[in-house]
């Protein structure tokens, strides 16, 4: 038996050139806790009033919807990620995304979401969501929180803010990367331009779902819509969510559009950036001002600093519709994919320990999981109630 195995192992080394290749490691999404089959979408969005701040073009985006389905049967399960996206998420400088993250070994166009492209919507009126990722993150990285919360009866739109996302595939084929003139993260006029434009792009997103509950189809080549689609927005009931950058977006919209009812800031700083080293940067309107709708600031024990401490403490100053809770042992994208996927990750040898920690903490996955599962969802059941 031993001279047998090691006839083929030769034959293995022979075959491929004297390297045995092993496959690509296939990350998985967490499973969906509530009842509903699922559907999803994407709309391709074109806001002709307003200029790209970083290509001049009028302001294109991209977002995907997830909604209760009322069948499922003969419609393709998702990826998570497209093979054009994904060719061009492994190859992105990882200054830009994480170096924690491995350069070979693993599929991720082969990742499958829960959700069936182009299903027809339950026609029942149901809260809406809005979700921003995190700086220079695509929005295909917060999918498993996003079906969750679609799979409890929401429905779920996830804005990609082209430019300053890794990634963004357009109809066609067409995929643009970061082209952002900078870093925004030590750029003070670059920030501020970031979260203008990532504020604009969530209520210019609003707009067009209002124009899909009235019966029009918001899609700018027209692509034909999940039926029911539209009948399924409840646009009394809105919040939204976002991690980083995302949070801070996601705050701040709630601060100036009041279609927004309630919203959950994961981890991003409530200030702009100072204009020189050692100052305090001013703070957003919504943590200068306070707001009075709910307000969710959900936080880990492994993201902290002076101004994250400084900025949260001011908005949670103003008391009454603001609290703050915190998820231990974990840090600052646990609250994306990266969170089951990390250790995933560990487990292939493709990640280490050290920074398996760095990305997501040392929390499992089965415990961190659930919670910002229950924190988000027990937040919006409480102020969008049904």
């Amino acid at each position: 038996m031993l001279r047998r195995t090691t006839i083929l192992a030769a034959a293995l080394l022979l075959a491929t050139g004297g390297i045995a290749h092993a496959e690509p490691t296939t990350l998985r999404l967490p499973t969906p806790t509530g009842p509903h089959r699922l559907g999803t979408t994407m709309l391709h969005l074109v806001d002709r009033d307003r200029t790209d701040p970083w290509n001049g073009t009028a302001r294109e985006l991209m977002v995907t919807v997830f909604y209760p389905a009322s069948t499922v049967r003969g419609y393709p399960v998702a990826p998570q990620l497209t093979p054009a996206a994904a060719a061009v998420f492994k190859g992105l400088d990882p200054v830009y995304l994480h170096p924690e993250l491995p350069d070979e070994g693993v599929d991720w166009a082969a990742t499958a979401t829960h959700s069936h492209t182009g299903a027809p919507a339950q026609p029942i009126p149901r809260p809406v969501l809005l979700y921003s990722p995190g700086g220079a993150d695509p929005r295909t990285i917060g999918t498993g929180l996003a079906e969750e919360l679609a799979s409890h009866g929401n429905v779920v739109v996830t804005i990609d803010h082209p430019g300053e996302t890794s990634e963004v595939e357009f109809p066609g084929g067409r995929v643009r990367t970061i082209d952002v003139p900078g870093d925004p993260r030590t750029d003070p006029e670059l920030f501020r331009t970031m979260l203008d434009t990532r504020v604009a792009d969530t209520r210019f997103v609003l707009d067009r779902l209002v124009d899909l509950a009235a019966g029009r189809n918001p899609d700018a080549e027209a692509r034909a819509l999940p039926e029911n689609l539209g009948r399924a927005l409840d646009l009394r009931r809105v919040g939204a969510y976002g991690h980083s950058a995302g949070g801070a977006t996601v705050a701040e919209a709630l601060h100036e559009d009041r279609r927004i009812d309630a919203a959950v800031n994961m981890e991003g700083y409530l200030d702009y950036l100072p204009e020189q080293p050692g100052q305090e940067g001013e703070l957003l309107p919504v943590a200068r001002d306070g707001v009075d709708r709910p307000l969710l600031l959900l936080g880990t024990d492994g993201f902290r600093d002076e101004r994250f401490e400084r900025t949260w403490a001011a908005m949670l100053a103003h008391r009454g519709c603001t609290r703050r809770e915190q998820l231990d042992n974990a840090t600052h994208w646990v609250f994306t994919d990266y969170g089951a996927q990390a250790p995933q990750l560990q487990d292939a040898g493709l990640m280490s320990a050290e920074d398996r920690a760095k990305l997501v903490g040392a929390i499992d996955p089965a415990e961190s999981v659930p919670a910002i599962r229950d924190h988000v969802r027990t937040f919006f059941a409480r102020h969008l109630p049904r």
